[in-house]
Formats: C-alpha cells, sequence, structure tokens
C-alpha cells in the first residue's frame, strides 16, 4: 500500500499543524464528499472505481483492435491522454518499440500538438504498419485532436476502405451530443461515453484510460483494485490523523501560504515521467485560478540533478518537493568487476544498481531539507497497475481537498478559453 512520509517536510511546520487546520481541512473534505462544494456536478470520478459494468465491453473492444493492429494511435489532448500515457509508459518497457511482447500494439500518441513535423512523421509509420484509431473529446471539436482525427481518419479509409476502417476507429465521446457523438452514430463506430460528471483531468479511470491501457496489455482489473482499495481508506476516514490526502492538503496550503509556490514532483525512476506529467495537469487546472495555487512542475532524478540541481539547491527558496519513491525494481543487474578499475568502482561492486538509487535519493533529500526544501515523500513498494491505481485515485482525491482548501472551484477551468478565442480570431473563424 502506497505511504505518504512527512519526515522531510516536518522543519519547516509548525507542531500543531494537523490540529490547528482540522477543522478547515474537515470542512473541505464533507465538501467533497458530501457533494455540496463548488464544482459538485463534476464528482463522477468519485465512484469510479466501484463502476465496472463497462469492462467486460472494454476489454472486448481491446482485443479486437490488439488482433487487428500492430499500432493503436490515440487521438486525443489534456485529461483525453495523459492519464492512458502515464499508466502505459510507467508499466511498459523502457524501450517500447525494441521489446514489444508478441501480439501487443505499439501504443502512439497524436493530437496533443499541433505540430506539422510530428503529424507528418506519425502518418509515414502508418503507411507501413496495421492501425487502429481511438479518438477521445466530448465535443469532437477541440482543435488539436480534431486535425489529427480528421487527417488519420481519412488515411485510414484510404489504405482500408471505408467498411474496414469502421471497425478500426473507436470513439470515446460525450452520450448524447456533439460533433463527434454525431460522426460515431452517423459512420457506426464502436462508442464508450465520457460521462457528463468527470471532467477530462480525472477520466483515467473511464474509457478515457482504461480502453488503451488494456489495449497495451495491462491489467485494468488491478488498475481499478488499487484505486477502489485507496477510495476506502480515504472515506473512511475524516480525521487529519488518519486520512493521508488531508494531511497532504494541509502541508500543501501551509507550505503555500508560506511563500513556497511551486511543487516538485521527483521520481528517481524515468518510467514515471508520464505520470509527474499527468499530476501537473491534474493540479495546474484545478488550482491555478483567481490568481491563487501552487504552480506543479516536475523532475527526474538524478538526471536532472545535473540540470536544475544547483537551482533546486541554492536558488529561490519558493520550492516544496514531493518525491515517489519506488521501493523495488523489477530486475536485478549486477555491477561487473574491473581489474584495472580505473572508475575507480569496484567498491560498489557488492550493492544493487536500486540500492544505489535509492541512497541517491536519500542523499538528495537531506541535502534539499539543508538547503531550505521541505520534502515530502509518496513511499509505494513497485511499480504496478495496483500501486498507480492507489496513487491515481490518491492525488485526484487530495488535489478537490486543496483547491476547496484554497476556496475555489477545482473541477472547471475558466481560463483555457482565453488562448482559444485568440487562435480563433488570428485563423479568421
Amino acid at each position: 500500500m502506497m505511504n505518504f512520509i512527512t519526515d522531510g517536510a516536518r522543519n519547516f511546520l509548525p507542531a500543531d499543524l494537523f490540529a490547528t487546520s482540522e477543522a478547515r481541512a474537515h470542512a473541505a473534505f464533507r465538501q467533497l464528499t458530501e457533494r455540496t462544494g463548488a464544482g459538485n456536478d463534476f464528482l463522477g470520478w468519485l465512484d469510479l472505481p466501484i463502476q465496472t459494468d463497462i469492462l467486460d465491453k472494454v476489454k472486448s473492444v481491446a482485443q479486437r483492435l490488439r488482433r487487428q493492429s500492430d499500432v493503436v494511435v490515440v487521438i486525443g489532448i489534456g485529461g483525453s491522454y495523459l492519464g492512458a500515457r502515464a499508466v502505459i509508459e510507467a508499466l511498459q518497457p523502457h524501450f517500447p518499440t525494441l521489446q514489444r511482447t508478441n501480439g501487443t500494439p505499439l501504443v502512439l500518441f497524436a493530437g496533443n500538438n499541433i505540430s506539422e513535423d510530428y503529424l507528418a512523421d506519425l502518418k509515414s509509420v502508418l503507411d507501413q504498419r496495421d492501425y487502429s484509431l481511438i479518438v477521445i473529446s466530448k465535443s469532437g471539436t477541440t482543435t488539436e485532436p480534431a486535425i489529427a482525427f480528421r487527417i488519420f481518419k481519412e488515411h485510414c479509409e484510404r489504405k482500408y476502405g471505408k467498411e474496414d476502417a469502421r471497425n478500426r476507429i473507436v470513439a470515446i465521446t460525450d452520450e448524447h451530443r456533439g460533433a463527434l457523438k454525431q460522426l460515431a452514430t452517423q459512420e457506426g463506430y464502436d462508442t464508450f461515453v465520457i460521462p457528463d460528471n468527470v471532467g477530462g483531468r480525472y477520466s483515467v479511470l473511464t474509457p478515457v484510460g482504461l480502453l488503451p491501457i488494456a489495449i497495451a496489455g495491462f491489467d485494468i482489473d488491478r488498475l481499478l483494485a488499487g484505486a477502489r482499495r485507496m477510495r476506502e481508506e480515504l472515506l473512511q476516514h475524516d480525521q487529519v490523523s488518519q486520512n493521508p490526502a488531508m494531511q497532504y492538503a494541509i502541508i500543501r496550503n501551509h507550505l503555500y501560504l508560506n511563500g513556497k509556490t511551486v511543487e516538485l514532483m521527483v521520481a528517481y525512476e524515468p518510467r514515471l515521467q508520464y505520470f509527474i506529467e499527468w499530476y501537473k495537469q491534474l493540479y495546474g487546472e484545478s488550482e491555478g485560478k483567481e490568481n491563487k495555487g501552487i504552480f506543479p512542475a516536475g523532475c527526474i532524478f538524478s538526471t536532472d540533478l545535473h540540470s536544475l540541481g544547483q537551482y533546486v539547491q541554492e536558488g529561490v527558496r519558493m520550492l516544496f518537493e514531493t518525491v515517489i519513491s519506488v521501493e523495488h525494481s523489477h530486475h536485478a543487474l549486477p555491477i561487473p568487476f574491473d581489474e584495472q578499475n580505473t572508475d575507480g568502482l569496484n567498491y560498489l561492486q557488492m550493492r544493487r544498481i536500486n540500492e544505489i538509487n535509492q541512497i541517491a535519493e536519500t542523499g538528495t533529500r537531506m541535502a534539499h531539507i539543508d538547503g531550505g526544501v521541505p520534502n515530502l515523500r509518496i513511499a509505494i513498494p513497485e511499480i504496478n497497475e495496483e500501486t498507480l491505481g492507489e496513487m491515481i485515485y490518491f492525488f485526484e482525491f487530495a488535489c478537490a481537498i486543496c483547491g476547496y482548501m484554497l476556496d475555489i472551484n477545482p473541477f472547471n477551468q475558466p481560463g483555457v478559453e482565453a488562448y482559444k478565442k485568440n487562435m480563433f480570431k488570428l485563423l479568421g473563424k
């Protein structure tokens, strides 16, 4: 089970913080769980781990696409792709194009940028591979995925003919309305529903995330089981001393009010890079409004210690870190003995590389704390479907409490429309 550890922040917090913040955190907890707070029409994600009626269809469609595809392209942006990508990249081999398991398609992503070269390069890949498409959009008119879908729908129909292409395209969209829903009904695509009461950044445990994850060969039952276990843990404890999401929210709020306005989410496993990207959207869109909110950033250590480490250690003291700490690796790789020992590493021969990585994590955490950077820690035994499910639900639940403690609506994103209005005006729409 995931463990939330606060030791590295203790020196930066008053001893009675939880006691003095209990009433405010409990009020936020009740706003969330009793569904009385702002944005309460977007709380469907709270119950997703126990809603399993859609799983048989998800698995059936995933198996069909797996059988007919070398590549499956997931077209979406923001929450429509980040959750799926976070889980897939955390679980798949580091070099998936070279380490693919027979029968497992390579899941690629489009519609998350407007790069002509990216789309052209992907199109050239699809010229040479059997593929299927999953298009994810409530409206069907969001610019980035709409452009990508128009290009690859046309390519798919030319390559396979309209009838076969129809069986290679799956739409995940609104149940009743929108351009994509209309097209899917007209063309006869397999469809899944994005629930009206689940916002995009909270949608990873709907078919938005579950279908691509199942296609990539991972166990969505175990993913939901981990989320379900965390849901039970958080809902049954309304006291701060027993609820890690409330503790996390209280500490973040205190640090923010005392000048720590940037949270650096850190992992020492590169496969968690896109989990950090998912966290950045979740917290950035949820908290960043009304001129409030912690800025979410991310690093992969020890890699980024050689680029940003100096700033973290001695730059402006506006940072705190939340470290995802992984206890066990999946492989054991010995360090060879070298008779000449020119690199001086023979003293490490009896140590596991994972042990060295953990020591680097401990030493870095100590240095950063000494340098004035509070450290929180999310400890998991290993990276697998269940621990990812636990962390997904934990961060979603804590994010909602954080938003209510800031007196904002954590489920809207009014500022997202500003750039779109300017872009459409410049395009002459």
